[in-house]
C-alpha cells in the first residue's frame, strides 16, 4: 500500500513538472510569435508611407489609370460613330 501511494505521488509530481515546463514553453512561443507580428506591423507601414512620399499613392495613381482609360474609350467611340474630334 505504502509503495502505490509513493509511486501515485511521484507520477503527480511527474505530470505536474512536464506540465509547468509545457506551460512556460507555450508562453515563451507565444511571447516570440508577438514580438514578430510587432516587428513586421511597424516596419510595412513605414515602408508604405516612405514609398508613397517618393513615389506617390498607388491608389491615386490607379484613378489616373482609369480617367485615361475612360478617355481612350470615349475618343475610340467617337470614332466608331463618325465624330471627328
Amino acid at each position: 500500500m505504502n509503495e502505490q501511494i509513493i509511486m501515485y505521488g511521484t507520477v503527480i509530481i511527474g505530470t505536474v513538472i512536464v506540465a509547468m515546463i509545457a506551460l512556460r514553453g507555450w508562453q515563451g512561443w507565444l511571447a516570440l510569435k508577438e514580438q514578430e507580428l510587432d516587428r513586421r506591423s511597424t516596419p510595412l507601414h513605414q515602408m508604405r508611407q516612405d514609398y508613397e512620399l517618393e513615389h506617390g499613392s498607388p491608389v491615386g495613381a490607379a484613378r489616373i489609370e482609369i480617367a485615361d482609360l475612360k478617355e481612350r474609350i470615349r475618343k475610340l467611340e467617337a470614332i466608331a460613330s463618325g465624330v471627328d474630334l
